[in-house]
């Protein structure tokens, strides 16, 4: 039995959108077009991730197409993911890492997409599936600079494209970045930026499904600039969330502590009490500070 995923399923997706000429494709077409998308055009260059293939010139055509005197990039937002598959094949980029569609017993590749400030997609990378996020950011900057002739962007990034070398490089090319922060294991933001005591002020955001209100302030650390914002409606929810895991430990602890040492989700909220283990309270207290918060 065959169960449809997103990519077999693409013929019926196709029929949703009133797509001219599409009228006579079925799936095999799909599929071949994916292989000649796919061809390599020449060797790989110096410091890239992969070699240069077919998609990469029809997305610089593009690109250019809808380019005109006054095209300014001042946004380029970046996010990967991992995409696993069965059976043979995939030589090149299929490689076992960390699968973020928990699939750790597959072969994987990771895909790098990278749009525009309104949303357009501007190029997507593939990448071998064990490349960590925080080296996939640099070489698509550069692809960035070279395919498309663009100096002058605000790269947006979530926290697990940064590092130390990563923001110095960035500095180095000139190119400006807002890049999400990881506050827990931040010295920084755990003990300056959080406990700033500047008040927050209201920003509403309006998104399709509705409007998020959010709560921010800036903290200035030298010459870094962090912005905090806080979700109330997501803070409930992580207070929630701990609320439950604390009620499902408590009830494992009247059983016997041994087998929740394996857990991640309880082993964060535990403590060594002589031979045995309790809840460590001040661990609770020190989470609390994170819910909602997003700096």
């Amino acid at each position: 039995m065959f169960v449809s995923g997103s990519d077999r399923d693409c013929a019926n997706w196709m029929a949703d959108y009133g797509i001219e000429g599409a009228e006579g494709l079925a799936l095999h077409h799909f599929y071949r077009a994916m292989a000649w998308l796919g061809e390599e055009l020449g060797e790989k260059a110096q410091g890239a991730l992969v070699a240069r293939c077919v998609k990469d010139v029809i997305e610089e055509k593009l690109f250019a197409r809808r380019q005109d005197l006054f095209t300014d990039l001042s946004l380029v937002f970046m996010d990967t993911t991992s995409l696993s598959f069965h059976g043979a094949g995939g030589e090149t980029l299929g490689k076992r890492g960390h699968s973020k569609d928990l699939r750790p017993d597959l072969a994987q590749m990771i895909l790098a997409l990278v749009v525009d400030g309104e949303g357009r997609p501007i190029c997507t990378e593939m990448v071998p599936g064990n490349t960590a996020d925080v080296t996939v950011l640099l070489p698509v900057v550069d692809r960035l600079r070279t395919r498309f002739g663009v100096t002058r962007a605000c790269v947006v990034a979530d926290r697990g494209m940064i590092s130390a070398d990563t923001i110095a490089a960035l500095e180095k090319l000139g190119m400006a970045y807002i890049l999400g922060a990881r506050e827990r294991s931040s010295s920084v933001i755990h003990n300056v930026v959080l406990n700033e005591t500047a008040p927050m002020v209201p920003l509403v955001l309006e998104r399709q499904r509705g409007e998020t209100q959010l709560w921010v302030k800036e903290v200035k650390v030298g010459k870094d600039r962090y912005i905090v914002s806080r979700n109330d409606a997501e803070a409930e929810k992580d207070k929630a969330d701990r609320q439950a895991i604390i009620a499902g430990l408590e009830a494992q602890l009247k059983k016997g502590d041994k087998a929740l040492v394996g857990n991640s989700a309880y082993r964060r909220y535990l403590k060594a009490s002589g031979k045995n283990f309790k809840i460590d309270v001040g661990k609770l207290a020190e989470e609390a500070r994170y819910d909602g918060i997003t700096v």
